[in-house]
């Protein structure tokens, strides 16, 4: 299991990192979870201890890779 980690940041709540498959997992603050695929450690790694993790991710991250909403988180619709 993956243990997430908080960050100060006014955009990511908590990110995680799985090693085995270089997939991302961030939460961000309002519109929930995503995963990043092919993600290196290393940029888990600088996300930890960046200054402005938002700006390091739209730098670094966003746009760069495969994305895809958490396809474990339930979805709530009307009927």
């Amino acid at each position: 299991m993956l243990r997430a980690r908080r960050l100060n940041s006014s955009m990511i709540d908590r990110i995680a990192h799985d090693n085995a498959i270089d997939t991302l997992s961030v939460w961000f603050k309002g519109r929930g979870k995503y995963l990043y695929h092919a993600v290196p450690r290393a940029l888990y790694d600088a996300l930890k201890t960046a200054e402005s993790a938002g700006k390091l991710f739209n730098d670094h991250i966003r746009g760069r890779y495969y994305c895809e909403p958490d396809p474990a988180r339930r979805r709530h619709r009307p009927d």
